[in-house]
C-alpha cells in the first residue's frame, strides 16, 4: 500500500502540529519515533482520516482522505494507544462482532471472523470474557483482534507497547512480525523499532530524519535525548 503526503500541514486545537510534509511510504514495516508532542500521533492519524490536513493532500493508494475517507478506513485499521478507546461492549466477542456489523450481514460469519481473529493472536480463550475483567495486555490484544477481524490491508499502531508488561510486549513483537498486513508503528520502544524496514524521526512537526532503523535511532538519541 502506498501512502503519500503532499505538502501537508496539519492543525490540532488551533495550532499547527505538522509542517509541509512530503513523504512516500510503501515499506512493509515503518516506525515513527520522536519526542512527546512532536507530531507523531498526528502524522499517523492523517493516514485514515482521523485528522484531515489543513493544507495539502494525504493519498492512500491514490485516494484522497478528504474525499474517500470511508473507503480508506476500510483499508487502514487503526489501533489506539489506549484500548479503552476501542472496546465498548461488555463481552469480548460482542465487541468484535459489533465492529463487523456493517461489513458482514450474516451473524454466523461475524462469529466465525471473531473466533479467527482471536485465534490468530492466540487469545481464543478470551472469547466469552467480560471486557472490564481483562488485564491491560489482554485489552490491547482484543483491540487488535477487533481490527484484524475487519481484514484491513494496513495496520496503524499508536504506542502499542506502552501499557504492556515485558512478556506481553515480547508477544506483541512476535505477532507484529508475523502479520501479513503492512504496518506503521509509532512508539518510544526503540528495541521494537530495530525490526522496522524504515524509521522516521519526527521533531517539531517535521520529519527530521528518515532512514534505516539503526541510523534513525542513533540520530534520535543524539539530537532528541
Amino acid at each position: 500500500m502506498l501512502i503519500q503526503f503532499k505538502n501537508v500541514f496539519a492543525k490540532r486545537d488551533g495550532h499547527f502540529v505538522l509542517h509541509d510534509l512530503n513523504l512516500s511510504l510503501s515499506e512493509r514495516r515503518i516506525g515513527v519515533i520522536g519526542p512527546n508532542g512532536s507530531g507523531k500521533s498526528s502524522l499517523i492519524r492523517l493516514i485514515n482520516g482521523l485528522l484531515l490536513p489543513h493544507a495539502g493532500q494525504v493519498l492512500v493508494d491514490g485516494r484522497d482522505t478528504r474525499h474517500d475517507v470511508m473507503v480508506i478506513r476500510r483499508q487502514v485499521g487503526f489501533v489506539f494507544q489506549n484500548p479503552d478507546n476501542q472496546i465498548v461492549f461488555p463481552v469480548v466477542h460482542e465487541d468484535i462482532e459489533f465492529g463487523l456489523k456493517h461489513r458482514e450481514p450474516d451473524p454466523q460469519q461475524r462469529r466465525l471472523r471473531t473466533r479467527a481473529a482471536l485465534e490468530q493472536l492466540s487469545i481464543s480463550h478470551l472469547f466469552e470474557r467480560v471486557t472490564h475483567s481483562l488485564s491491560g495486555g489482554e485489552r490491547q490484544l482484543v483491540a487488535l483482534a477487533a481490527v484484524l477481524a475487519t481484514d484491513p490491508a494496513m495496520l496503524v499502531f499508536d504506542e502499542p507497547t506502552t501499557q504492556l508488561d515485558l512478556r506481553v510486549r515480547n508477544q506483541f513483537e512476535r505477532i507484529l512480525q508475523g502479520l501479513p498486513q503492512s504496518a506503521i508503528v509509532v512508539s518510544h520502544d526503540l528495541e521494537l523499532m530495530q525490526a522496522m524496514d524504515r524509521v522516521l524521526v519526527v521533531q517539531d512537526g517535521r520529519v527530521a530524519f528518515d532512514g534505516a532503523p539503526l541510523a534513525a535511532i542513533s540520530w534520535y538519541r543524539e539530537h532528541c535525548a
